[in-house]
């Protein structure tokens, strides 16, 4: 009884919360450190010359490589979830994921000149990310004992509270390292971020308590051979296909990106057909519930194909169309995006308590149909920034009211995404639906990423508003049949 006491004790020294949480705040903030300082430059990095340090890419194929590479590490947080629970264990998922994003980012660092490492080193950070990112936000619940949901729900807060914090200050460092083509300089930065994440996770372990120690349904001998051959199969398989496709003289940088967004595409048709025409002992209104999420679904990564433009077609305009100056201080275009975190470390409280006053009058389609206006608004707000770009730079401050409409929209969409998720999901498929969730931003991202293809046809301006018309209409047609959602969803 009195080491129980003790125990206790010793847990509620931080602020009330298991000291474990620290360890997580710490690592999840270098490692978005490490992400979204590479996310700030990669684009500027891939259309640069060969003269300047970058790989010369043609603006629209490094915006479609920047939108499938946040599409895959989102693709990807699926297997690493499995991987997690069925052979490693969330604790060595996470610590495996690390490593490799840190060899991801030194292969990139490394001052070498041509592609290969490149793209080595963005295919390890993806990989590494995967396993990374879901297992590290499944620690954080299993920190906290069954039944203190309200303490859970503020140590989620604070661990988001770190995600933000990291992408916030990423940027600005990062971009200042990189600047004048010292870009390997930047990706060596986001490599020594993941080493002080890795190296806290390490000497922090102790106090997480066994949380994630042990995977929670490990394969059996037999199981692990017969996934073992089809995960070897699988890829043997796609290797082959690039081979050949390689050996034809028809594979390219740019058709790889298309081939890879089809693919993010299919995924989740097929999933959501799977738990739809299969019969998994789905109850008639847990069927009904997955048609409504499949609605929310596309309203969700419509949004994201609009918002994570950010890196690479508001990164680009930042540098050529805004006079870079902030209070006279000049600033990288990068640096814009440290926008964001920011806004929306300030406005998480106020969104907070807002849906909880307006509690069960607002339904999840109505905040959805709210947070897809507002990114469209933010995109009317591009269109006239644009054209009147077209007569010389403009002030920056153009780019924070649109960053500032579009956090409005994040947060009336994304964490309503994520309780709402978890609320519809059927029972055979309650683990997972988290990580379908996560397939909206990998859909969006690599749909997005193909986007900037229209700006060889159409001026800046009308291909904003052509984005914001589509989000808009989107919002219309939420609004337009949120009652019926609503009593799918089964809503009050």
């Amino acid at each position: 009884m009195a080491g129980d006491v003790g125990s206790r004790v010793q847990e509620r020294t931080i602020f009330g919360h298991p000291r474990g949480i620290v360890t997580l705040f710490l690592t999840e903030m270098w490692e978005r450190f490490s992400f979204y300082g590479l996310r700030a430059i990669l684009y500027f990095f891939l259309i640069a010359t060969a003269a300047g340090g970058g790989l010369g890419l043609p603006k629209p194929t490094a915006t479609a490589v920047v939108g499938v590479y946040g599409a895959l590490v989102y693709l990807l947080a699926l297997p690493g979830g499995w991987i997690a629970d069925r052979i490693l264990g969330a604790r060595r998922a996470v610590l495996t994921g690390g490593v490799i994003i840190m060899l991801g980012h030194i292969c990139m660092a490394l001052p070498i000149r041509g592609a290969a490492l490149i793209w080595l080193g963005l295919g390890l950070i993806v990989v590494g990310t995967g396993l990374l990112k879901p297992n590290i936000s499944t620690m954080v619940g299993q920190l906290y004992p069954e039944g203190e949901n309200a303490r859970r729900d503020a140590g989620f807060s604070i661990f988001y509270l770190g995600i933000n914090l990291g992408a916030f200050a990423a940027p600005y460092v990062v971009s200042n390292l990189a600047k004048d083509g010292r870009w390997h300089l930047g990706f060596g930065a986001a490599a020594v971020g993941m080493a002080i994440g890795l190296t806290q996770y390490i000497l922090g372990s102790r106090h997480l308590r066994g949380v994630g120690e042990t995977p929670g349904h490990r394969l059996t001998p037999k199981e692990r051979r017969h996934f073992g051959l089809i995960a070897l199969t699988g890829l043997l398989a796609a290797t082959l296909a690039v081979v050949v496709w390689a050996a034809t003289g028809t594979l390219t940088v740019d058709r790889f990106t298309v081939a890879l967004t089809v693919l993010t595409i299919v995924v989740p048709v097929g999933y959501f057909a799977y738990i739809l025409l299969g019969s998994h002992n789905l109850t008639a209104d847990e069927r009904l519930k997955m048609k409504a999420y499949i609605w929310l679904f596309v309203a969700a990564a419509i949004f994201w194909m609009i918002y994570d433009l950010a890196p690479t077609v508001l990164n680009e305009f930042a540098a050529e169309k805004t006079d870079l100056r902030i209070f006279g201080h000049p600033i990288t275009a990068a640096t814009t995006q440290s926008f964001n975190p920011l806004l929306i470390m300030i406005f998480v409280p106020v969104f907070a308590v807002l849906w909880v006053r307006l509690g069960d009058r607002v339904g999840a389609a109505q905040k959805f149909a709210f947070g897809l206006f507002m990114i469209g608004v933010s995109f009317v707000v591009m269109a006239i920034a644009a054209a009147l770009a077209q007569s010389g730079r403009i002030s920056v401050w153009w780019l924070f009211l649109v960053y500032l409409i579009q956090v409005f929209g994040e947060l009336s969409l994304s964490p309503v995404g994520l309780s709402v998720t978890v609320e519809l999901a059927p029972h055979a498929f309650r683990s997972q639906m988290l990580g379908v969730w996560y397939l909206s931003f990998a859909v969006g991202d690599a749909i997005g990423g193909q986007t900037a293809r229209l700006l060889r046809y159409v001026s800046e301006p009308v291909y904003f508003l052509t984005l914001a018309a589509i989000a808009i209409a989107a919002a219309a047609v939420l609004i337009g049949f949120s009652h019926r959602l609503r009593v799918l969803m089964g809503e009050r």
